[in-house]
């Protein structure tokens, strides 16, 4: 079981920067699908909802990143 958790875990920047950067490709694609389906400000609007929140879930990813390297110290 312990082999199957730590291919699911991210213990580097760099494995951090490929999971925002997959989710990043996901909201700009919903964003798209938004912008189609909604014209307009809506539309703009939910695709604009899209991509903040990968930089919200980014920067978390990001910092929890860090603190695990700082508890592991």
């Amino acid at each position: 079981m312990q082999k199957l958790k730590r291919l699911f875990t991210i213990k580097t920047k760099f494995e951090a920067f490929l999971v925002i950067y997959a989710l990043a490709l996901g909201a700009t694609e919903r964003g798209i699908v938004y912008m189609d389906q909604y014209p307009g400000v809506g539309g703009q609007l939910l695709a604009l909802c899209c991509t903040g929140a990968v930089f919200m879930a980014g920067g978390k990813v990001i910092d929890a990143v860090d603190m695990q390297r700082r508890w592991q110290l």
